[in-house]
C-alpha cells in the first residue's frame, strides 16, 4: 500500500475515532459512530455532534412489565407489547436531582 493510502486509512481512522468518542458522551452506541464517522468523514462526524443525547430524553414505563422504555419507543423490546402515547413521562437522568425520588416522574406538555 502506497504512502498516500496509509495517510487516507489514519485520516478515516481518526475521524472514525473522533465519532466515537462524541457518541459515548452522548450515551449512544460508540462503534454505529465509529463506523459511519469512519466510512463518511465529514458529515458523520457532525451527524454525530448534532444527533440527541440519549440522557436527556423523557422515558416512560411498560404498563405490562413494568420496564422503563425511551418515550419514542412504539414497542417494548421485553414484552413486546405495543405502546401508546402516554400522559405522563418519567424525567430524563440528566434533568433528574439526586436523591430525590419523587422526581422521577413529570407531567407531558403539549
Amino acid at each position: 500500500m502506497s504512502g498516500a493510502g496509509l495517510q487516507l486509512i489514519l485520516i478515516l481512522f481518526f475521524f472514525g475515532l473522533a465519532g466515537g468518542v462524541v457518541a459515548r458522551i452522548k450515551g449512544s452506541n460508540v462503534l454505529l459512530w465509529f463506523l459511519i464517522s469512519f466510512c463518511i468523514p465529514f458529515i458523520g462526524l457532525l451527524t454525530a455532534v448534532f444527533y440527541r443525547y440519549e440522557n436527556q430524553e423523557l422515558r416512560r414505563e411498560c404498563p405490562r412489565c413494568h420496564r422503563v422504555v425511551m418515550l419514542h419507543d412504539a414497542v417494548c423490546m421485553r414484552c413486546g407489547t405495543e405502546l401508546e402515547f402516554p400522559q405522563v413521562a418519567i424525567a430524563p437522568s440528566a434533568m433528574r436531582p439526586a436523591g430525590d425520588p419523587r422526581a422521577e416522574q413529570g407531567e407531558l406538555r403539549s
